[in-house]
């Protein structure tokens, strides 16, 4: 057996049509591409999302809303929270962006931080440090004897 002997399997290989080689191959002309449209110019890809000339549904469905793309994003902590950490000895009296992160309620090294009132009377005097406070919890704890400070 040589090289030259080899044939491939029947059935394996498919006679390829020539297209646009006169009437009588059955593929003249049009070569099967129909009169007129874009589909029989040559060139032609269909648009992502194109419908057939009906009006698209990215474009038929209403637009609403904005989002802000300089929004800043801050990691909201209620007080009754910290004060639950300090009841369970997880963290002292002095609380600011690196015992957060020990303590994994801070995700980012860098992230901003927002402390809200919560629902519990903080009982605590903590020294808070943190980007934002909010009036109420301010308030709360001052009451109790502690201090804010801002990054």
């Amino acid at each position: 057996m040589e090289l030259n002997f080899l044939i491939p399997k029947k059935g394996s290989k498919k006679k390829k049509l020539r297209l646009g080689r006169g009437q009588g191959s059955g593929k003249g002309g049009t070569c099967g591409r129909g009169h007129k449209g874009s589909k029989s110019r040559s060139g032609y890809s269909k648009k992502l999302g194109f419908e057939g000339g009906q009006m698209p549904i990215q474009r038929r469905i209403p637009k609403f809303g904005f989002k802000n793309p300089n929004r800043k994003k801050y990691f909201i902590i209620n007080l009754d929270y910290l004060q639950e950490l300090v009841n369970k000895r997880k963290i002292s009296d002095i609380i600011n962006q690196q015992t957060l992160l020990n303590n994994r309620l801070l995700m980012k090294k860098n992230g901003l931080i927002k402390i809200l009132a919560g629902r519990k009377i903080l009982k605590i005097s903590l020294k808070i440090t943190a980007s934002k406070f909010s009036k109420k919890a301010i308030f709360y704890i001052k009451k109790a004897g502690g201090e804010v400070f801002y990054i």
